[in-house]
């Protein structure tokens, strides 16, 4: 047929067939949208507000977490002097980009993976979780703020190894923390393993363990202990010590550089502790608003404790001092700042305040160089307020000594401190060490001298002219982002 012939006949075979189709279309399609409605109904809109409610918190207090790299960048390039500032950032950079992928791959099933033995976890390697909440969370954003942590823990080191330590062995340790020893730990304590369910177990306490709100020991003595066997065998900076054994002050460059830094970690906390909660609604408020009353408290009170120790000691106020005895109050309050009253955090902080002096003091006597004073404020506060919880806890279900409920929690305190020393000192010592006797963890005295912003990124942060005045960046740098450097 031509299609003059045909298109009249189609034409008329649409039109006759169409009424009949329209009725049963129109049929299905009410049912279907009968069907959506009917669903719609069963859906609870008070709990998927509240689920979106908590991910929003839990998500924006990740995001001040992950600003903290920042504040640990500024505060350890302020430290130390501008030759290495260059090496400071790198060193910050890299330990979140190595955590994300070492978090990913392995160290989040380590953590939360499924509680065999009670040591490890054995399931979701590469997040194959199958996509279930955790907590009333989405899978993925709980992961997003379990990596922020990992993040933070391994970036403590860089300050204590500041100044002398190759960039090599130190992406060395940035997979081996993340990937290993931090989930391991982890998992002992925040993925329900042994040491969380301690109390049971011990005949201690009953339906209770060792317990650390928000990382005084899972983030920050891990992250202490390592900087403390780190700077050990990396050994000190070169003038650090006189022939006689007597310190000798090696100042950073910058004090405004640390006072920023300081106020980006402080300000970062309050994600830190406060997020921990991982609920904002209902009740969850109430805890969420005694945990940030608690962390500024608690640092305030540090840095108040700090400066007047310091004071009385050297006769003056000094700002190195002030600002660590804040974070130094920080660290201590992390711990416990959900299971104690504010008045109880002052306690906690000050004496946070006074130990970061003293340690540091210690530390000089034993000839260790720590630049920017991470094992006095990250290790030796992550021991006393993980300690402090067995003395002061009073709120959420926990009781401690000076609330009348013995000794039972400072002890499983205790025991998840020695633990966690045994740990990680011993897996970051075998380490270092291995790193020392390959690849060499120590730049040579030359390359120490000159700076291993030269040496190790072929730039600097600060590049002068040979009249003394800032240099002109060459058209690769203003590309690259960078600075030339002068060799």
């Amino acid at each position: 047929m031509t299609n003059k012939v045909l298109l009249p006949l189609v034409s008329t075979r649409i039109r006759r067939t169409l009424p009949r189709l329209i009725g049963p279309a129109a049929a299905a399609g009410a049912f279907l949208l009968l069907h959506d409605n009917i669903h719609a109904q069963e859906a609870d809109p008070v709990a998927d507000l509240t689920r979106g409610l908590n991910t929003a918190w839990v998500v924006v207090s990740a995001a001040l977490v992950f600003f903290m790299q920042a504040g640990f960048a500024l505060v350890e390039s302020g430290y130390t002097r501008t030759k290495n500032t260059v090496n400071i950032m790198m060193k910050n950079l890299m330990d979140f980009v190595i955590a994300t992928f070492a978090y990913w791959a392995v160290g989040y099933g380590l953590m939360f993976g499924a509680v065999s033995s009670g040591f490890i976890g054995t399931s979701g390697f590469f997040l194959d979780f199958g996509g279930e909440d955790v907590v009333g969370l989405p899978q993925l954003a709980f992961w997003f703020f379990q990596l922020v942590f990992a993040g933070t823990a391994s970036t403590i080191v860089s300050g204590a190894m500041a100044e002398r330590t190759r960039f090599s062995a130190y992406l060395v340790y940035s997979i081996v923390i993340s990937l290993v020893i931090y989930p391991i730990l982890g998992h002992w304590i925040w993925g329900g393993g042994w040491l969380w369910t301690l109390g049971d177990a011990s005949g201690l306490l009953a339906g209770g363990g060792f317990r650390d709100f928000a990382g005084s020991t899972v983030v920050h003595s891990v992250g202490g202990w390592a900087a403390l066997i780190g700077a050990i065998l990396v050994g000190p900076r070169f003038g650090r010590f006189n022939k006689d054994g007597k310190p000798v002050v090696i100042p950073g460059h910058s004090v405004a550089l640390a006072f920023l830094g300081t106020m980006i970690l402080w300000f970062g906390w309050f994600g830190f502790n406060g997020g921990s909660q991982l609920a904002i609604v209902g009740a969850n408020a109430d805890a969420v608003g005694l945990v940030l009353a608690n962390t500024t408290i608690g640092a305030a009170a540090g840095s108040l404790a700090a400066m007047l120790t310091d004071w009385f000691r050297v006769g003056k106020p000094n700002i190195g001092a002030s600002l660590n005895g804040s974070l130094a109050g920080l660290v201590a309050i992390t711990a416990g700042c959900a299971y104690v009253k504010p008045l109880d955090a002052i306690i906690i902080g000050a004496v946070g305040g006074v130990l970061v002096i003293y340690a540091a003091l210690w530390l000089e006597k034993f000839k260790i160089d720590d630049p920017v004073g991470a094992v006095p404020v990250h290790l030796v506060n992550g021991v006393w307020g993980t300690l402090a919880i067995g003395l002061f806890a009073s709120q959420n279900g926990l009781t401690g000594l000076f609330a009348g409920g013995g000794a039972a929690q400072l002890i499983l305190q205790l025991i998840g401190v020695l633990a966690a020393a045994a740990w990680t000192a011993a897996t970051a010592f075998l380490m270092f060490f291995a790193i020392k006797k390959t690849i060499g963890l120590r730049v040579n005295l030359e390359e120490e001298a000159r700076g291993l912003d030269v040496h190790e990124h072929g730039s600097e942060a600060y590049p002068l002219d040979p009249d003394g005045l800032p240099a002109t960046p060459s058209p690769t740098s203003r590309i690259i982002g960078g600075m030339p450097s002068r060799s």
